[in-house]
């Protein structure tokens, strides 16, 4: 089984390219979604969650009010980092259980979409990192028009990541998402076919 890292800083398009490669055939495995399960009602990240910043954070019907939880902690490094260690070894385990459930159906090649793999130190983990990226002021123009941020929020979102050019050093395989939706489709085929490529040779050395 090949273990593909794909990741991107925000408005890059990355989810995108997963829709993608999940539409060739790969098992995607969302850091997103997981951390939407582990936060669910009774588990034990949301109690961690309200044990420290309270039930203002929690929606009427007792969810996690993520809008809410962002307010409290975007703009305080400690603040967020306490959030990231109640939620990532979570997450983390989640994907393990998702991994190990990959293997045991024999799937070929298990794609994790991880927005922070550089960042939370995972990058080697994985036999390739795609990246996906696009340039900043794209991004930005993306974040505004699509999710209705001010400019102000924009760049405070950009900012708060790892800056790409790091990320794009450090990545086996860079899609660029600065064209069209052909452009992007036609480099997403290029590269899922590299990686199935390697994923079948990989299989027929170890069989």
């Amino acid at each position: 089984m090949m273990l593909v890292g794909l990741t991107g800083n925000i408005a890059s398009g990355k989810s995108s390219v997963a829709k993608m490669f999940a539409a060739r055939g790969a098992t995607i495995i969302d850091a997103d979604v997981l951390a939407r399960r582990a936060v669910e009602p009774a588990t034990p990240a949301l109690r961690a969650i309200v044990s420290r910043w309270g039930t203002g954070v929690l929606s009427p019907d007792g969810s996690l009010d993520r809008a809410a939880l962002r307010h409290v902690v975007f703009d305080r490094p400690d603040e967020l980092e306490a959030l990231n260690a109640i939620v990532h070894p979570e997450v983390g385990r989640l994907r393990d259980e998702e991994i190990d459930a990959a293997a045991a159906r024999g799937d070929r090649v298990v794609v994790c979409d991880i927005p922070l793999l550089f960042e939370r130190r995972l990058a080697d983990t994985f036999t390739r990192i795609v990246l996906v990226d696009a340039p900043r002021p794209m991004r930005l123009e993306r974040l505004m028009r699509d999710r209705g941020l001010s400019q102000e929020e924009a760049v405070q979102m950009i900012a708060a990541q790892m800056p790409a050019e790091l990320k794009r050093a450090r990545a086996d395989i860079v899609i660029e998402n600065a064209g069209t939706l052909e452009q992007l489709t036609e480099r997403v085929r290029e590269v899922w076919e590299a990686i199935a490529r390697d994923a079948n040779a990989t299989a027929s050395a170890s069989a």
